[in-house]
C-alpha cells in the first residue's frame, strides 16, 4: 500500500513539473519611471563668498558692487538700478534717526555708512546728483539706491521710476562704527508673520532678529546672521537663496 502511494505522488509531481515547463511567460508591461526628489540634482553648497576683485563683483539682479569693505573708499563705484521714495515715509524717522524729508538731497543704501556722500549718475542721460546716505534700502532685486523725491527730479527719475545709474563715493564720514552685516530675508506688515519667519530662520541658520521700519504701513524686517564682512554676509545670503528658497535675500549693514 505504501509503495502504491509513493508511485501516485511521484506521478503527480512529474505532471506538475511538466505543466510548469509548458506554461508561456507573458511579459508584463514596463512600469513607468517616476521622478524622485532624491534623484533631483542638488545645487552645490557655496564654498565661499563672492569672488573679490579690485573692480566690481556680481550682485543679485545684474547689479554690480565694489569689493566689500567696512569703510568705503573715495572714488569707489557700483552700478545698478536706482529708484525713489516719498510718501508714506516723508516726515517719519529714517534708519539713522533723523526725520526723512523727501525734498532734501538724501538717499537710502543697503550697506554704505550713514552720512556717506555719493554722486549718482543717470546712465541714460548723464545727469548727476549728490546725495547723503541716511536710510536703508532698497530691498528689491537689482536696485542699489533709493533716492529722495528731490534727488530723483535732478536726474529725471520721477517718470520712469527706475533708471540704470552709477554710484560713486564722494566723501566718507570721519568716523565709522565697527561694521557688522546681516541678510534681510523678508519684510512684513504683520509682526506675527515676521516673528514666525524669524524663528524659522534662527532655527536653521543660528540667529535672526526683527527690525522695525516705521511708515504707513509699518514694516517688520527679518535679518539673519551677524557677520564682520560683506563677504561673510554674502555667503550666508547665497545659502539662504539656495537652501531656503528665499530669492529676496539681501546683504545689509547692521546699525546700532
Amino acid at each position: 500500500m505504501k509503495i502504491a502511494l509513493l508511485v501516485i505522488c511521484g506521478v503527480v509531481a512529474l505532471t506538475g513539473c511538466a505543466h510548469k515547463r509548458r506554461a508561456k511567460l507573458v511579459p508584463l508591461p514596463p512600469v513607468p519611471q517616476q521622478a524622485d526628489r532624491s534623484d533631483a540634482p542638488v545645487p552645490p553648497a557655496p564654498s565661499g563668498g563672492p569672488a573679490r576683485s579690485t573692480a566690481a563683483s556680481a550682485a543679485p539682479g545684474g547689479a554690480t558692487r565694489p569689493e566689500p569693505s567696512p569703510v568705503p573708499r573715495r572714488g569707489e563705484t557700483e552700478t545698478g538700478l536706482a529708484s525713489w521714495y516719498g510718501h508714506p515715509y516723508h516726515g517719519r524717522p529714517a534708519a539713522n534717526g533723523e526725520i526723512y524729508n523727501m525734498e532734501k538731497l538724501v538717499a537710502a543704501h543697503r550697506t554704505l555708512p550713514f552720512d556717506t556722500l555719493v554722486r549718482v549718475v543717470n546712465l541714460n542721460n548723464d545727469r548727476t546728483v549728490e546725495v547723503r546716505i541716511i536710510d536703508r534700502g532698497p530691498f528689491v532685486d537689482g536696485r542699489i539706491i533709493d533716492l529722495s523725491h528731490a534727488a530723483a527730479q535732478k536726474i529725471d527719475l520721477i517718470g520712469p521710476g527706475t533708471v540704470p545709474v552709477r554710484v560713486e563715493v564722494v566723501r566718507v564720514p570721519e568716523t565709522v562704527a565697527q561694521a557688522l552685516f546681516a541678510v534681510q530675508v523678508g519684510a512684513f506688515r504683520d509682526r506675527n508673520n515676521a516673528e514666525r519667519m524669524r524663528a524659522a530662520i534662527a532655527a536653521r541658520y543660528g540667529s535672526a532678529r526683527l527690525v522695525v521700519r516705521q511708515g504707513n504701513p509699518t514694516l517688520w524686517r527679518v535679518l539673519a546672521g551677524s557677520e564682520s564682512t560683506e563677504d561673510g554676509a554674502a555667503t550666508l545670503s547665497n545659502r539662504i537663496r539656495q537652501e531656503y528658497g528665499e530669492k529676496n535675500a539681501f546683504v545689509v549693514r547692521l546699525d546700532f
